[in-house]
């Protein structure tokens, strides 16, 4: 029986009390402040324990893989066991039972490893019109089937709105799913209101006429653009891409962003997570506008959100900002003063980037893509070797976004080199997205300690068309082998990296688990995940991923008292089950939060700005940062 001696507490010194209640509690990322009046609590003044009984809590611990009951006191899990030893253990000590979950699977509260919250509120704050369905607090918002729905979506959007200069924006369209779209076709549903379309990857917007005309974008802008953002964009068609939605952007970052949206925005998002049963959620890359960070932590840093969430800082932009090697270390600690309460910097950890995105087809691959091209790199080789070798010195844990498997081999080159010159223990190099990899690329990150955050959608959403475009049926349908890095014993975590799929740990445990695409059928099925290695990906080795297994990621004593409450058992269920098990809610650090229970209104809300000009830089400032994150996973 794994549990705290109760009995032994009472007849404790009250300093020794005092002891064990500073090791229990939580780390947030800053000291937690006593005051002397609390060295004389007595144990009367120690918070209830609180016992739940489940009809089963899968721990996650090898000591207990399985029990009926989890003692919890505080912000922290006491003891873990079934009722009745847990009633003797507490001896005289105050508890009380509650019995709301006793027809319930308890497991470890989910833990969203890798999310963009500030690209996640602008795009769920829009139209949704997308390649897959999205289960918001407002409701279903169902796939759209093909162009000629989208098309008719959208003219049932631009009817409904009742301001006739009111801009609709839609988020999710994609070019290798419905065809190509152009201006002649939103001016079709309304030449008069301004419509944006922007693409399923955030990366490239199509405009109508009204659009270009009430935003300034004519010929003589065109003309004072440079040649590449010239070449990839057409104002007859009213499409920009690439360096053309960079160029565009001061004109339309009001239509994009605005402070109110971003707010609507971000509060959607905080709704969404915790209806996923989300406890513990993380940016790696994060912001570095401090305007821009503190709007998103007067959402969700408050006590009462209801989940912790981290960032990790983005190594890329300082190693390209700051040429001296040691002012690039010094603004990175510099970032941990920019957060509060529950929002946090992890630190020493760092975001880079290797090779281009998946959506876009531009990962770097060993062998051509079907039509030729190889892909391009997000950091050039000699920026990308002394930004790894800056962090990698500095003994900091490193995240690299890697889609390509020449991609991948160029970082296992790089992590070879360094830990040849500098060895390091325990490094946990963190292998992003893990798009298309080789078989001997499994092994060889297995022997320099990498560990693995993959994003399972990739095969649901991409494989069939990948297979028809780009990569050819092997390489498409292996993508994310998840399979190998499990046989193999590698550490792996799943990621939604939102929007670029749903925030939903039961949706991602799905696609692994089941490696189903659009069209039904199975994808490289001896790539499938186990279902306890699915879980693990979601909890306690998305835990690991950000250091934080010592923490949260299973029910053990001591560690945070992060639940989330199911109707089945997403372990032994029918495979084809997982994703439509019924939630209950979550426990958050000893909070009890039902799904649906908390007020999509927000926290506190955004400072009163009166002054436009400020408005239109938080804007612009706003979807520049949206549009960076989504250039990682960009479309052309």
């Amino acid at each position: 029986m794994r549990i705290l001696p109760f009995k032994m507490l009472v007849r404790l010194h009250p300093v020794v009390i005092l002891v064990l209640i500073l090791w229990l509690r939580p780390f947030n990322g800053a000291a937690q402040a006593i005051s002397l009046q609390d060295i004389g609590a007595s144990y009367a003044a120690l918070p209830e324990v609180t016992i739940y009984v489940a009809k089963e809590i899968i721990t996650l611990d090898e000591d207990r893989p399985q029990a009926r009951a989890v003692a919890v006191q505080g912000d922290r899990i006491l003891a873990v066991g079934d009722l009745e030893s847990l009633k003797q253990a507490a001896g005289d000590q105050p508890y009380r039972i509650d019995e709301r979950f006793a027809d319930q699977v308890i497991v470890p509260g989910f833990i969203a490893q890798h999310d963009h919250p500030v690209l996640a509120a602008l795009t769920m704050a829009s139209e949704i019109l997308s390649i897959e369905d999205w289960n918001l607090p407002s409701g279903k918002i169902p796939a759209v089937k093909d162009r000629k729905d989208f098309l008719e979506r959208l003219a049932a959007a631009d009817k409904k709105m009742t301001d006739p200069k009111t801009p609709l924006v839609s988020w999710g369209y994609h070019p290798y799913f419905y065809g190509k779209l152009t201006r002649a076709d939103l001016d079709k549903i309304n030449p008069d209101r301004p419509i944006l379309i922007w693409h399923r990857s955030c990366h490239q917007v199509t405009l109508n006429s009204a659009a270009l005309r009430e935003n300034g974008i004519d010929q003589s802008l065109f003309d004072s653009w440079g040649a590449t953002a010239q070449e990839q964009s057409s104002l007859e068609e009213g499409n920009f891409y690439e360096q053309g939605v960079f160029a565009v952007l001061p004109n339309i970052a009001g239509i994009l962003a605005t402070p109110e949206k971003l707010k609507q925005g971000l509060n959607i998002m905080r709704q969404y997570m915790h209806d996923k049963g989300i406890t513990l959620g993380c940016e790696p890359g994060g912001i570095l506008v401090k305007p821009l960070q503190d709007a998103i932590n007067r959402e969700l840093s408050p006590a009462n959100n209801p989940f912790r969430f981290y960032f990790i800082v983005d190594g890329k932009t300082l190693v390209n900002k700051y040429t001296d090697d040691a002012q690039v270390l010094a603004e990175a600690k510099n970032l941990e003063s920019w957060y509060d309460g529950m929002t946090g910097l992890l630190p020493k950890q760092v975001k880079l980037f290797a090779d281009g995105a998946i959506y876009s087809q531009l990962m770097q691959v060993r062998d051509p893509y079907l039509d030729g091209h190889r892909g391009e790199w997000m950091t050039d080789l000699e920026v990308f070797e002394r930004a790894f070798r800056i962090f990698w010195d500095a003994g900091y844990q490193i995240h690299i976004h890697v889609n390509g498997d020449a991609g991948m081999d160029r970082v296992l080159n790089t992590l070879e080199k360094n830990m040849r010159r500098h060895p390091r223990y325990d490094h946990r190099t963190v292998l992003v997205h893990f798009a298309v990899s080789a078989p001997d690329q499994v092994a060889r990150l297995q022997r320099l300690g990498c560990i693995v955050s993959a994003n399972p959608y990739y095969v649901t959403a991409l494989a069939d068309k990948y297979s028809e475009k780009g990569l050819g049926p092997e390489r498409a349908d292996n993508m994310v082998r998840i399979g190998d890095v499990e046989r193999a014993g590698v550490s792996y975590s799943f990621h939604s990296d939102m929007p670029m799929a749903p925030a939903d740990p039961l949706f991602l445990m799905w696609c692994a688990v089941n490696r189903k695409t659009t069209s039904g059928r199975v994808a490289a099925a001896d790539q499938r995940a186990s279902r306890e290695g699915a879980l693990r990906a979601v909890t306690l080795d998305a835990a690991y991923s950000l250091r934080l297994e010592h923490e949260v990621g299973s029910i053990e004593p001591g560690k945070r008292a992060n639940f989330t409450i199911l109707e089945d058992n997403p372990v032994t269920c029918a495979p084809d089950a997982i994703r439509d098990i019924e939630l209950w809610g979550t426990v958050m650090e000893g909070r009890v939060l039902p799904v649906g229970g908390i007020s999509a209104s927000g926290a506190t809300g955004f400072h009163d700005r009166s002054a436009p000009e400020e408005d239109a830089r938080f804007a612009k400032t706003a979807a520049e940062h949206a549009l960076k994150v989504a250039h990682t996973h960009g479309e052309k």
